[in-house]
């Protein structure tokens, strides 16, 4: 009850009465009332849906509406054309894979393998320490023991930040490919450039590593069992066409029909083993080798710098090209974020640079001036143990090549089917098609090596180097960091041109390849020349047959 007003006189004053805000006490109902117009009764019960009641009455196509519906009795509906959510995907192109309910396609996308950081780090380990670490010791012996150093070390950086990069553009565009990020950058024009580019560099990869697998395991094995060749049946293992056929087939294919990269990681592990063998191989029986096969690093140009710089950049920075399949790993992650990724990267690339380095040092320190571009050509041929390191070789390309089918058959699956669902059919069409053709061109090359060089030379440092920076640069604003993608953008153009015309002179000059058949001897530098041709490793000196 309110407090009584007082005068000053201390009389009590009377208090006015005062019109309440209501006068009436207001009660909604809920149920909507629809009108009889004709019969004048109002009927409350629910309706199955409202209807306009009041019109824009500034817009005169609503109000002409409005009487229209009037006239006629009836209402204009509040929403028109609008489909539900479940029917629009009932109705969308996961139908058309033959999956009728969507539930159990989205429950079967979430159940797909996915990769652990220490699974994603052996693929793409496995990707970065390919056929390249071989040609290491040679690169330094181009460039010059203390250059050598300094570019390995400068370009793993260089090589480290673009795979990350690729990553980061790809979330600032949110394209989820390479290919995607390069078409929301440059438009259809660089969506073709970086198709052909990804696509040529694994294509030619794949037939290198059919080739080099013809060229080291016959030999080891007759060097292991000298009358192989006179045997019923496993005699055919001493012809390099029948080996690419029976190993392509039988390992390297059944490996590239998995879906995910995921599966790969179990393959990838036993590669990086066969790895660590090399490179043990190569510290340990470089140490012990006979004085006679050992060269000298004492002059100027071995120790500090050569006239063979540019080379080695090419032998190095192409040894740990991945950027083709980097998103694909990103995307096999549990947790595919930045900072996982970037850990992966590091790690793979950081393991990669102590491998190449321990492998080069000990090669070129060993063997200086006689260093030959496949390093295991300096060691004895009849050693048990460099005989081994080289059957690991070999077997390692089988492991290595269904990576780049998984990035060829991705490739062609962004340019001609966008965003379309998972196809038995199509996968099935594109691996076989990509292994088949592959080892049909390992069993047929002769003297496609400086195409392969030409090819390395542009879309490797496009990808690797031109591309990631040019990318960063258009999604992001001026930073310090765009001024860093200008320098490497432009350090990926110089070797690209400087690569293009040392291949380029070499076709006009007629320096073609020979057979990649090798004498039984493994002397000289077949086994690296396939691998060196499509990762552009310009200008070896071809007199180590």
């Amino acid at each position: 009850m309110p407090s009584p007003r007082i005068s000053e006189t201390g009389e009590e004053l009377e208090t006015p009465a005062r019109t309440p805000r209501t006068p009436n006490r207001v009660r909604f109902d809920l149920t909507p009332t629809i009108v009889d117009e004709e019969r004048g009764d109002h009927h409350h019960h629910a309706r199955e849906s409202f209807d306009i009641d009041d019109d824009d009455p500034l817009n005169p196509s609503a109000a002409a509406a409005r009487g229209r519906g009037r006239d006629r009795g009836g209402h204009v509906p509040l929403l028109t054309g609008i489909e539900a959510p479940s029917v629009t995907v009932a109705n969308g192109p996961w139908m058309e894979g033959g999956v009728e309910d969507v539930g159990a396609w989205a429950e079967a996308e979430r159940a797909r393998p996915k990769s652990g950081l220490r699974m994603a780090f052996m693929n793409m380990a496995n990707s970065i320490i390919g056929a390249g670490i071989i040609g290491q010791p040679y690169a330094f012996k181009q460039a010059g023991l203390l250059a050598g150093v300094v570019l390995l070390v400068v370009l793993t950086v260089v090589v480290d930040w673009t795979i990350c990069l690729i990553v980061v553009n790809s979330k600032l565009s949110g394209a989820s490919s390479f290919q995607g990020t390069v078409e929301k950058c440059f438009g259809k024009t660089g969506l073709i450039a970086i198709s052909i580019a990804q696509w040529a560099f694994a294509f030619g990869g794949m037939v290198a590593f059919g080739v080099i697998v013809g060229d080291s395991i016959p030999h080891v094995l007759m060097a292991v069992w000298p009358g192989l060749r006179e045997m019923p049946v496993l005699g055919l293992l001493a012809d390099r066409r029948v080996v690419i056929a029976v190993f392509t087939l039988g390992v390297s294919y059944p490996l590239a029909l998995y879906r995910d990269i995921a599966k790969l990681a179990k393959a990838s592990t036993l590669a990086l083993i066969s790895m660590g063998i090399i490179v043990l191989t190569v510290v340990f029986e470089g140490a012990l080798a006979p004085k006679e096969s050992r060269g000298s690093i004492n002059t100027f140009n071995l120790l500090v710098i050569n006239d063979g710089i540019f080379q080695a950049i090419g032998v190095i920075s192409f040894a740990f090209v991945c950027h083709h399949n980097s998103l694909l790993i990103y995307g096999s992650l549990e947790t595919p974020t930045i900072d996982r990724f970037s850990k992966v990267t590091h790690y793979s690339t950081g393991i990669s640079m102590v491998a190449c380095l321990l492998v080069a040092l000990a090669g070129f320190l060993t063997f200086g001036d006689k260093t030959m571009g496949n390093v295991l050509n300096n060691l004895p041929s009849d050693n048990t143990m460099v005989n081994v390191a080289r059957l690991c070789f070999g077997l390692n390309m089988l492991t290595t090549l269904p990576l780049e089918a998984f990035v060829c058959r991705e490739v062609m699956l962004n340019y001609y089917f966008p965003n379309a669902p998972f196809n038995m059919n199509l996968h099935l069409i594109f691996t076989t098609s990509l292994v088949v053709s592959a080892m049909t061109l390992s069993l047929l090359t002769c003297d496609l090596g400086n195409v392969f060089e030409l090819v390395g030379a542009t879309s490797a440092s496009a990808m690797a180097y031109i591309l990631p920076p040019l990318c960063y640069i258009k999604l992001t604003t001026r930073s310090w960091k765009t001024y860093v993608a200008w320098g490497v953008a432009g350090f990926g153009c110089a070797v690209m041109f400087v690569s293009m015309f040392q291949a380029i002179a070499k076709m006009i000059n007629g320096k073609c390849i020979r057979s990649l058949s090798v004498p039984p001897s493994l002397t000289g530098m077949s086994l690296f020349k396939a691998r060196e041709a499509q990762q552009c490793a310009c200008n070896f000196k071809y007199n180590n047959w």
